[in-house]
């Protein structure tokens, strides 16, 4: 789950193939639940671009893959999308896929009016996709397909879909289909989380147009997560522009516990109401002291510039995958691009101190102790992380794929 702070963490579920040299093949056979073959079924691998078709019997071979975890799906039409993890060790993997009947399609579909759906539509749009420039040339084909609800009790907002949600990136160049399993924005926390499985196909275009993609592409690549636990993986991150701080968290000496307030509250509300404390030359009422140490803040944010050494950072545990675990928060500069104006403006924005420059700053938190990855930048288990600063500000209008092979700077 892929999950943003300040105005949105995520589950992305990418595949993630490793850099081993033998290649192997993911084959299998798609059926309904009767046992009857599918013909024309699309299987692809979640994060990618490859793709294939189940042939006349139903059967499927994606080949060329290294070892690694990878997430199949599948499509076809009148049929619920479907979705299974396979690794690939030292051997080729053949699996059978089940498919179960789209119930909703082929019954009658009741349409319940809902007079705040397209406000929320808006709102998961923003929130989804995003509010960059790449995201601004984004289009949801089908959002007919998106089940939308909010409770006014819990002030969440939730979306989901039992079919493929198309979105047309004309900024990047791709068409995303996005098997849409969660989708909340608490309007409490401000927290967004959103999981789901992303395949990627090429949009077609003139020359000119693909070269403008591949701009695009490569600028949207640079300086995302997927760059730096890549550039991490390698032991390559100050070489590719990353600058690794750490942003701790420091209890503020001037605010009592929450125990000793409560304490110190009942305490005076057994004295006669308007009783008063003296503050300095200044008699002031105590409840309204009592009120403002409540409103202090319970810790402060104190940047740490010792620049952390990924040496030191990253373990290496397991094969083929890098772990990190730290106390406090990873504060991640990319030093090769600058923040625009506009970004200050969107509520991301992560306070600096004057003497750094106007680099893209992101804050990568940890949710549940340590957390893997991968060569490619994928995420053992996305619902480890939560972003915070330009990562949460570029959402699915900045994706690219988890195959992606960036140009040599």
């Amino acid at each position: 789950m892929i999950r943003f702070l300040s105005g949105v963490l995520l589950l992305l579920c990418f595949s993630t193939g490793t850099h081993a040299q033998n290649l192997y093949s993911i084959t299998g056979t798609v059926k309904d639940k009767k046992g009857e073959t599918l013909p024309g079924a699309g299987i692809y691998l979640s994060g990618y671009t490859i793709a294939t078709v189940a042939n006349n019997d139903g059967q499927f071979n994606l080949s060329k893959l290294k070892p690694g975890s990878y997430e199949v799906v599948v499509q076809m039409i009148g049929f619920l999308p479907y979705s299974k993890s396979v690794i690939i060790g030292d051997k080729s993997v053949d699996i059978t896929i089940v498919l179960a009947e789209n119930t909703i399609q082929l019954n009658e579909v009741v349409i319940r009016s809902d007079p705040d759906r397209d406000k929320n539509l808006q709102i998961f749009k923003d929130f989804f996709i995003g509010k960059t420039p790449n995201s601004a040339q984004c289009k949801i084909l089908n959002p007919n397909v998106l089940f939308i609800k909010y409770d006014k009790e819990t002030k969440v907002l939730s979306v989901t879909t039992n079919e493929f949600l198309v979105v047309e990136n004309k900024a990047l160049g791709y068409q995303l289909k996005y098997m849409l399993t969660l989708f909340e924005y608490n309007y409490n926390t401000r927290i967004i989380s959103f999981s789901g499985l992303p395949v990627f196909e090429d949009l077609k275009g003139s020359a000119k147009k693909k070269k403008e993609w591949l701009e695009r592409r490569e600028n949207a690549y640079h300086g995302s997560p997927q760059h730096f636990f890549q550039s991490l993986y390698r032991n390559s991150s100050a070489e590719d522009g990353f600058v690794i701080y750490k942003r701790v968290h420091v209890k503020n000496p001037n605010r009592p516990s929450d125990s000793l307030l409560a304490a110190m509250r009942t305490r005076l509300l057994r004295k006669a109401p308007g009783s008063m404390m003296r503050a300095g030359p200044v008699e002031v009422d105590s409840l309204t002291i009592l009120k403002q140490l409540y409103e202090l803040p319970k810790e402060y944010l104190v940047l740490d510039t010792n620049a952390v050494n990924p040496d030191t950072l990253v373990k290496h545990f397991y094969p083929n995958r890098r772990t990190v675990n730290f106390k406090d928060e990873l504060y991640v500069m990319y030093t090769r691009e600058q923040e625009s104006n506009g970004y200050s403006s969107t509520g991301h924005y992560v306070m600096r101190p004057l003497f750094i420059p106007n680099y893209q700053i992101s804050i990568v938190r940890q949710l549940s102790g340590s957390f893997s990855f991968y060569a490619n930048g994928g995420m053992h288990d996305n619902r480890s992380v939560l972003y915070e600063g330009f990562w949460a500000y570029e959402k699915i209008g900045d994706m690219v794929p988890i195959d992606y092979i960036p140009r040599k700077r």
